[in-house]
């Protein structure tokens, strides 16, 4: 898998596609939540670019692929 940089709405929008819903908001915090999975914290400002390393441990909590960005 490889895995580039990428603007943090890109990545939001891809973890709405897979089933993630906002719970809740304050600020950039956003909480997710997906059926039978842990909450987790989205914790990006929207003109943010989000690096490779921190995409993938993005993607070992969510399920998030790189295919899906």
């Amino acid at each position: 898998m490889e895995w580039r940089a990428v603007k943090a709405p890109r990545v939001l929008k891809a973890l709405i596609a897979k089933g993630w819903v906002i719970k809740r908001q304050k600020g950039s915090h956003r909480i997710l939540a997906r059926h039978g999975q842990p909450n987790f914290t989205f914790a990006f400002h929207l003109q943010e670019e989000i690096g490779p390393h921190m995409l993938v441990r993005i993607a070992k909590h969510t399920g998030l692929t790189s295919e899906d960005l």
